[in-house]
């Protein structure tokens, strides 16, 4: 089992930057794909980001493209989402995600998650 937990959430004005850490513990993350995955107020979970095991393959929702990056740290057991030029909309719960394999297609299902981490950006 691992266990993930999100920090690095907050308030922001429109135009700013976050940058959200995910931090896992129980098992190394070095064979997992790690994702994001946020939910707004009223919303279904909505697919952010994903991470491949080396970090060499990013792959990102279009609303966020340009605008995020998430990478990762295997030797730290760590994923981030640098979030810059926010936006409104991107107001969410953010959760980090993993999985064991890289899926032919975007979605929010995973094996495990973390208890999330607010973002809220104001106009």
């Amino acid at each position: 089992q691992v266990q993930l937990i999100e920090s690095g959430g907050g308030l922001v004005q429109a135009g700013g930057s976050l940058r959200l850490s995910c931090s896992a513990s129980g098992r190394t993350i070095s064979n997992l794909v790690m994702a994001w995955v946020r939910q707004g107020p009223g919303k279904e979970r909505e697919f952010v980001a994903r991470v491949s095991f080396s970090g060499s393959t990013t792959d990102y929702a279009d609303s966020v493209k340009g605008r995020f990056t998430i990478s990762r740290d295997n030797a730290k057991n760590t994923v981030y989402l640098q979030m810059n030029s926010l936006k409104p909309e991107d107001t969410a719960v953010y959760y980090c995600a993993a999985r064991g394999y890289w899926a032919p297609s975007r979605g929010v299902i995973y094996d495990y998650w973390g208890q999330g981490t607010q973002v809220t950006v104001s106009s």
